[in-house]
């Protein structure tokens, strides 16, 4: 399948609908439909809970909190990582696009583990897990062979973190399977901290990258982002000492005390980029936002280690659902623009979704101090599945339909 990656495909656009001929266009639009999907499920089930129903059987083996973790991370966040890196890695080395092939065929793949996983009640728990750990090597090899052609050694740490959600994965499988005890929250929290790196590293690249790329265009002149290369470092190798902090032998109180250190210096690195500057633009202000949740999300996750300043769960989610969730959005809503040949601009539905997902984020992190748990759960889920609605609504011509004749490639 990886040799699928470089192959030219032959007579590609008379067999293959529009949204299979790109890694952006098919990740991108798959991960916001199962965004609705996913958390609606989730919702509906908290509702029934809330009414005093008791839903006697559901599709899935694993507890219903537990699926819907493992979906958020391992189905929608994988998603649009690979969007992402199938798009970007060929303009990082300068080589040819996915073809049709291999976005059709591991397309399938990462839908047969949403089935799989979603049909978990009825399937052997072990060939649900060979189908749904198959993704991520295969997104990997395809990854590798293109980094390794052109000598692109500061990306190789993109593998790395690759690997470390394969392995919290498989710590979420093992745990099912009934090979290993408790280690399921292990791969949850392992996935977070691994997107939470690749945010770390992705969004301290682009976060003033863009923003200073706006504010010339604008004749802004003075005060532009400014970056610190050894800041720059130490938030990235906290990042990733977090994601090794966040396996299950590491103690508590390390683990904190790193995850503490990366809030504080990714909060310095974001303090330099101008976020104020760009406030007016929802398709800049979002990811100054959604790198604002990582640096505190990072900072109350260690407090509740160390200091028991709130509830782990909290901290977890504020990461998970603010940070990811908005950066993952956003990323998705500007790459779908620029890789279509269209203007930087997004629709006020867009800005509203940015608005939502951040208060969804902040609801179920927050809410909770002041409100009862089911009207918080509820609140936070619709205003998720509503987010990601407006972006599939608004995005679906753009990455299902034919780019206009008047925007060539």
């Amino acid at each position: 399948m990886a040799a699928a990656l470089h192959s030219p495909d032959v007579k590609g656009p008379r067999r293959f609908p529009t949204v299979l001929t790109a890694g952006f266009r098919f990740y991108f639009l798959s991960a916001g439909l199962f965004a609705v999907f996913s958390m609606l499920a989730w919702t509906l089930w908290l509702a029934s809970q809330a009414a005093g129903g008791d839903v006697a059987t559901v599709p899935m083996s694993m507890a219903p909190h537990l699926w819907h973790a493992h979906e958020m991370l391992y189905g929608y966040t994988v998603a649009v990582m690979a969007g992402f890196f199938i798009t970007a890695v060929p303009n990082w080395t300068g080589t040819r696009e996915a073809g049709r092939v291999f976005v059709t065929a591991s397309g399938c793949v990462w839908l047969s583990g949403r089935l799989g996983i979603w049909f978990s009640g009825v399937f052997d728990p072990v060939a649900v897990a060979l189908v749904d750990l198959a993704f991520i090597p295969i997104l990997s090899t395809a990854i590798l062979g293109r980094l390794a052609k052109k000598s692109q050694a500061r990306n190789m740490i993109f593998l790395f973190l690759l690997t470390a959600l394969f392995l919290g994965n498989l710590l979420m499988h093992l745990d099912w399977i009934g090979w290993s005890d408790n280690t399921a929250e292990a791969g949850v929290r392992v996935g977070i901290f691994a997107s939470a790196a690749m945010i770390a590293i992705v969004g301290g690249r682009v976060v003033p990258a863009f923003t200073r790329n706006a504010l010339n265009r604008e004749g802004y002149g003075v005060s532009l982002p400014q970056s610190n290369a050894w800041l720059d470092r130490a938030g990235i190798l906290l990042a990733l000492l977090a994601t090794l902090g966040s396996l299950p032998f590491v103690p508590e109180v390390l683990f904190g005390s790193v995850c503490f250190a990366a809030g504080g210096v990714n909060l310095v690195r974001l303090s330099g980029w101008r976020g104020w500057a760009v406030r007016k633009s929802p398709i800049l202000w979002i990811l100054h936002v959604a790198y604002l949740l990582l640096a505190v999300g990072y900072l109350l996750y260690g407090s509740a280690l160390m200091l028991s300043f709130m509830s782990e769960t909290a901290a977890l989610h504020l990461l998970a659902a603010g940070a990811i969730g908005s950066m993952t959005l956003a990323m998705m809503t500007r790459a779908s623009l620029g890789h279509s040949g269209r203007p930087l601009k997004v629709s006020r539905p867009i800005a509203i979704a940015y608005l939502m997902v951040v208060a969804a984020a902040l609801t179920r992190s927050f809410g909770s101090l002041a409100f009862d748990y089911f009207p918080v759960m509820l609140v936070s889920g619709f205003l998720w599945t509503g987010a990601f609605a407006l972006f599939a609504w608004v995005y679906f011509p753009i990455l299902a339909m034919p780019r206009p004749a008047s925007r060539p490639d």
